[in-house]
């Protein structure tokens, strides 16, 4: 990605409050109030990315009487609520929208796409997608014990190992963590080691293994035309079956297989590569509006 184009494109940190939850937001862009902002940078289109878990952290609620109050809030429920309060809430209806999501974050823009049909969505993308079946995946088997029957006792030891660290110290281990992994530094995130994140990740996680079954092919049939679907060759939460069986279910559909060996967690290796393929397939659809 050009350097200097990126250098050019200003990123903010904020807060919002999306149904009650006051949520950490960055943002790509000049723009700071999009209803009353009349300006000639006011863009056309908001491109939405959503994360994978662990997602960006609810820090806390706050009193919100414009919408209503999402109830549990860490979970499946919870996080596709967040996602269009925050549109209903922060975008004009008339934006148009492009949703990016990597992992389970594809299933929550499903999600969204069939919860609030309204939305003027124009496109979809689905990197590394995991929309189905997650629990039967080979990391699946690994992490469905863990996170659905020994919940608990990874929240107990990871507050009596963590919870006395300083927050210094837990930086020092990430830094030199994701040096021995050569790991991007731009990855870094304190609050990995935060046993209420941890807690939290872990919570989203189980209900992922328990509630991630049969793929959603109703939704996916009605926005087929807006639906861009990344599938990784090495993707042990994603298995090469589950790209051979949605391909054969829905032949006519972008439905694309990675020749790279890029693996599912692509942020922590392959970020710049897998951002300027996709602003690639995204070029000549926001060059028509």
């Amino acid at each position: 990605m050009d350097t200097k184009v990126m250098d050019e494109i200003p990123v903010q940190e904020e807060f919002v409050s999306c149904g009650g939850i006051e949520t950490q937001l960055l943002k790509c862009g000049p723009w700071t109030d999009l209803f009353n902002d009349q300006s000639a940078c006011k863009p056309k289109v908001l491109i939405l990315i959503i994360t994978g878990n662990p997602n960006k952290e609810i820090l806390a609620t706050s009193n919100d009487s414009n919408t209503p109050e999402i109830k549990d809030a860490y979970g499946h429920h919870g996080q596709i609520e967040q996602k269009l309060a925050f549109l209903r809430t922060h975008v004009p209806k008339q934006m148009k929208l492009v949703f990016i999501g990597h992992s389970i974050g594809s299933y929550i823009s499903l999600q969204m796409l069939k919860n609030a049909p309204e939305l003027p969505v124009i496109l979809s993308v689905m990197l590394f997608p995991t929309i189905e079946w997650m629990s039967e995946s080979p990391n699946g088997r690994i992490a469905t014990p863990f996170l659905c029957w020994l919940r608990y006792v990874l929240y107990a030891i990871a507050y009596i190992l963590l919870k006395p660290l300083p927050e210094n110290l837990k930086s020092w281990i990430i830094s030199m963590t994701f040096q021995l992994k050569n790991i991007a530094n731009d990855c870094f995130c304190p609050s990995l080691l935060n046993p209420f994140c941890l807690a939290n990740a872990a919570y989203l996680g189980g209900q992922e293994m328990i509630q991630m079954v049969e793929r959603d092919n109703e939704t996916i049939k009605k926005h087929l035309s807006k639906l861009t679907f990344y599938y990784g060759s090495i993707d042990s939460w994603c298995p090469l079956q589950y790209y051979e069986n949605i391909k054969r279910d829905f032949p006519e559909g972008d439905i694309r297989l990675c020749e790279k060996k890029i693996p599912h967690a692509f942020i922590l290796s392959h970020s710049e590569e897998v951002a300027e393929m996709t602003a690639a397939w995204l070029k000549d659809d926001l060059s028509k509006i």
